[in-house]
This record gives C-alpha cells, sequence and structure tokens, in this order.
C-alpha cells in the first residue's frame, strides 16, 4: 500500500469544516504511515504546538503501562484485583479479577472517585473500599469511564512502587519517542469551549429509539472540569491526558509495531488481536470487541459504532475520547490517526457523525 495524497485532501477538508463553520474553536489532525508522521495540521486558534485533553483516549497509554508490567510478571490479569490490593476486597468485590477490570466487565462503572482524591495510593484505597457493584461481575460490559483506570493506576503503583503517572512516562511514552502526556507537565490543554446545542428527543429517537440517552458520569459538567490546572496535574488515568494529535498517531505506530521491543511480542500480539469481550454493548447492541485496553474492529459493518469509521480494515485497534477525539491504528494498511478538538459539540448525534466521517476518510487515505 501507499499514501493517497488526494485522500488526505479530502480529510484535511472534512477537519476544517467545523472550523469554517464556527462550530469547533480548533481541532488537530495527524497521520502516521509505517513508523512515519505523514500529516500533522491544526486549525481554528491553536498552532501544532497546541495540547488537548484527550479524554478517554488515555486509556490505552495506560493499558500500555500495564502490557509493560504484565511482560515482566509483575501483574497476572487472571489473579484478583484484592490479591494485589487488599482494601479491594470489601463489599463483595473479592472476586473481580485484573482481567475484568481491562475488559469493563468488572460490575462498578460508575463508582465514585473524584479526580483531587485519586491523585494519591491512599486516596484511590479509601474510595476502593467503599465502592459496591452494580451488577454481578464478569456477566456484562458496560463502560466505566473513570473508575476501571482508578484501579489499574493503583495496581502500577503497587506492583513498581513507582508513581503510575512516572511508569506511564518511563515505560510506553518515552520509549515510543513520545513527550510525558499525564500528570503535571510543563504545558496547559487548550480551553476547553462548550458548542452547539443538544440534540432534541425527536432527533434521538430517530436514531437511538428511545427518547433519551442514559445518564452517565461523562457530563458537560466533568468534561469541563479538566479545564482546572490541578485536574490536569492529576493526570487522571481514564481521561486525563493531555497530548497533541500526532502523539496518538504516532503512539499507535508503536502499538502496532512494538519498536526496540517496547513490550514483550506475544503480550502485545495479544493486545491487539485477542478480542476476550464480546458482550454486547447496552446501548448499541453492538459486541464491545475489547483486547486487553483496546477496541478493535471488527469488519462486521459495524464498526463506526466502534469509533472507527467505516473503511478501516478488520483488526485495527484503538480508543477513542469523549467529543471527539479519535485515536487508532490500522494494521493492514500501516495507516494510524489521531484527530484532537477543545470543542464540546452538545449534539448527541453530530459529534459520533462526524467521528464516523474523519474515521472513513482517514482510512482510506492508504490504497
Amino acid at each position: 500500500m501507499g499514501l493517497d495524497h488526494q485522500a488526505i485532501d479530502k480529510l484535511r477538508t472534512r477537519v476544517r469544516r467545523e472550523i469554517d463553520e464556527g462550530l469547533l474553536p480548533s481541532a488537530q489532525f495527524a497521520l502516521a504511515y509505517q513508523g512515519e508522521l505523514v500529516a500533522f495540521e491544526t486549525y481554528g486558534d491553536a498552532t501544532n504546538e497546541t495540547r488537548y485533553v484527550v479524554y478517554s483516549a488515555t486509556k490505552t497509554f495506560v493499558a500500555g503501562a500495564m502490557w509493560a508490567l504484565i511482560g515482566d510478571g509483575l501483574i497476572d490479569v487472571r489473579k484478583r484485583v484484592c490479591d494485589y490490593v487488599p482494601e479491594f476486597a470489601s463489599n463483595g468485590k473479592d472476586g473481580i479479577t485484573v482481567e475484568q477490570v481491562m475488559l469493563h466487565t468488572s460490575g462498578f462503572p460508575s463508582a465514585p472517585l473524584k479526580a483531587l482524591d485519586g491523585a494519591t495510593s491512599a486516596g484511590r484505597r479509601a474510595a476502593f473500599a467503599k465502592w459496591r457493584t452494580s451488577w454481578e461481575p464478569g456477566t456484562k460490559f458496560e463502560y466505566h469511564p473513570t473508575s476501571a483506570h482508578w484501579v489499574l493506576a493503583e495496581l502500577i503503583e503497587t506492583v513498581t512502587g513507582t508513581d503510575f503517572r512516572t511508569v506511564v512516562e518511563q515505560r510506553v511514552t518515552a520509549p515510543a519517542g513520545l513527550p510525558k502526556v499525564l500528570g503535571e507537565l510543563p504545558f496547559r490543554a487548550a480551553t476547553l469551549h462548550v458548542t452547539g446545542a443538544p440534540a432534541t428527543s425527536e432527533e434521538i429517537q430517530s436514531v437511538f429509539g428511545v427518547p433519551a440517552l442514559p445518564a452517565t458520569e461523562v457530563t458537560i459538567e466533568a468534561l469541563t472540569a479538566f479545564d482546572a490546572p490541578g485536574v490536569q496535574d492529576v493526570g487522571v488515568p481514564g481521561g486525563g491526558g493531555v497530548m497533541r494529535a500526532c502523539d496518538l498517531a504516532m503512539y499507535y505506530q508503536a502499538v502496532l509495531n512494538n519498536p526496540g521491543d517496547m513490550w514483550r511480542p506475544d503480550v502485545i500480539h495479544d493486545a491487539r488481536t485477542n478480542v476476550r469481550n464480546h458482550f454486547p454493548d447496552p446501548l448499541t447492541g453492538v459486541s464491545a470487541n475489547r483486547t486487553l485496553g483496546l477496541v478493535q474492529a471488527a469488519g462486521d459493518g459495524k464498526d463506526n459504532f466502534r469509533g472507527f469509521g467505516r473503511t478501516v480494515h478488520a483488526g485495527t485497534v484503538g480508543h477513542n475520547g469523549a467529543k471527539g477525539q479519535i485515536a487508532w491504528g490500522d494494521p493492514v494498511s500501516g495507516l494510524s490517526f489521531g484527530y484532537c478538538t477543545n470543542g464540546l459539540d452538545q449534539h448527541e448525534i453530530r459529534e459520533p457523525r462526524r467521528t464516523t466521517a474523519l474515521g472513513s476518510l482517514a482510512a482510506d487515505c492508504a490504497n
């Protein structure tokens, strides 16, 4: 395969559209191909040095640290969380495994922990002791926006004796040739802007078959809280990464190519290819298709529901973030794609449609 520069122009035009229309204050995209960054551009009130809060696209950087520790023999995903963190065993959580936490099947999707309280091991463990499950672990999938990755952060610190943010830097971003993206950083993310109006109940009904989407902790108030320097300094492991689109694109080149054996080869191969969670998403009914830390495209005509667009190859892996942050790598084409914006579009239908359009156009950039 080679690059299709006309397709890159189409992608560039689509990225610019919401900027030109005044819907988004800025947006940044990057394409990488076979280990090299081949396109990186920023539009609107920002530059190529602007960083963005990427929300849940952060999760795979924390997963990367887990893969390193699995390869070291320090973490066994078959073991119970409480084998490492005794405080976690309270309130009937003693049977939950590390694997279930990484697959979002562990039963505590809305367990509360404020960002500032999660900054320390003591704060995390105190919260774990209070948490309860909402359903029987291992019986279904429900996305855990932040709770699961607080547990992963504590596991990382427990087995290494090192701050989890430092471990992510030392074992993930630095080996991939990337700057630190989690915790106290020498830069701040672009100021967040709430844009657009929410979809009407009629619009939601026409697309999802229900008059309103279920409430989750991912609210506009929760998302705009990441503007606060103190919250950014915490480095919330499930959503507080601060980076550029090129950092996302190049990270997925590392996931695809494992440069310098960043991870033990069998571990990263498992993370890319072994789908361990086929439970349906409770909203869309589409198979979650999750590996240990990644979402995988299935080539079943429903990959747009997983955040990939419609034209990626089966086996593409990634993990997007709230309000349109996009991050994935396609092992067949060798392409990886990153997209960031600081515009929090409230329209529950327009934003995922933009994600589908951008992902589809990006996947077409190799032929």
